[in-house]
């Protein structure tokens, strides 16, 4: 059989919500999947075929020491994506990066001695705005902001950032996950904040549903994942697009290439394509 590791982290050492309907999958496929641990010292990476990483959702705390592992590891084994898309991914500046080939939520970049001007100019530009850590996750230290003295502001977390619009539609529409696993858009989750935030994520109240997946969002996101694996010249394996709607079209607010939550708990039907993806990259 084929084996595969599962790169977590240690404060979920079974693996994502949902986790075991993966590994079952990929079973039922000839692949002997187990979760470990990206920083355990214990583990031989190199032992195994093929390497994933799913649930590494300490990355953005870690970031320096966490793409010097991903680059050890696929010294010795195929990494799927790999450690300088994941490089590349780990830093929201790429939004701004892409806008030329992307339909991308307008992004700015800010850092310690930008911060006043920049984020009055996209004040300007853009009324209410958001910013947020270029290295973070899961909705942590995002702040809006309507003015420089917003006293929101004091939420910050550690620059470098971006500034982007706010864009209102996230509080009615909410905002729109496509799965891209080979190429292909496999599923789709709807997600919404929960009342008074705009951050959609379960810890702040949002509410995630499986729905089908429909034509416009599919093309958008496989469009943009498109559009990445020609810019950086590598075969993207797996992706998650979130979109939200902005003018009138769906827009990319973030691509993540590097450690997505397939929402097993919601839809454990993604944990079928997802082992097909590892079963194909281990027989090529």
């Amino acid at each position: 059989m084929t084996t595969l590791l599962l790169a977590t982290f240690a404060l979920l050492p079974e693996g994502e919500p949902g986790g075991d309907l993966l590994v079952a999958e990929l079973a039922a496929r000839g692949v002997d999947a187990r979760w470990a641990c990206w920083d355990d010292p214990a583990v031989d990476w190199a032992a195994a075929d093929l390497v994933a990483v799913r649930s590494t959702w300490d990355y953005h705390r870690r970031c320096a020491d966490f793409l010097d592992w991903a680059r050890a590891v696929e010294k010795g084994t195929p990494l799927l994506n790999g450690a300088e898309v994941f490089a590349w991914n780990a830093d929201k500046a790429y939004l701004a990066g892409i806008a030329d080939r992307v339909p991308v939520v307008p992004t700015s970049l800010l850092d310690d001695r930008t911060l006043v001007a920049g984020l009055g100019a996209a004040i300007d530009r853009f009324g209410p705005v958001v910013v947020k850590a270029r290295t973070g996750a899961s909705g942590v230290g995002v702040v809006q902001a309507e003015r420089t003295d917003d006293q929101r502001l004091s939420g910050l977390t550690a620059g470098p950032w971006i500034v982007q619009p706010l864009v209102e539609s996230v509080r009615t529409r909410g905002e729109t996950s496509v799965f891209v696993l080979g190429g292909a858009a496999v599923s789709q989750v709807d997600k919404l904040p929960g009342a008074g935030e705009i951050r959609v994520h379960e810890e702040y109240g949002g509410v995630s549903r499986p729905v089908p997946l429909a034509d416009e969002p599919a093309a958008v996101a496989v469009a943009a994942m498109g559009e990445v694996s020609a810019l950086l010249g590598v075969e993207l394996d797996y992706g998650r697009v979130d979109l939200m709607e902005l003018d009138g079209r769906l827009v990319v607010s973030e691509l993540e290439l590097i450690e997505p939550g397939l929402y097993l708990d919601v839809l454990p039907g993604n944990a079928g394509p997802y082992a097909d993806l590892v079963a194909a990259r281990a027989s090529g």
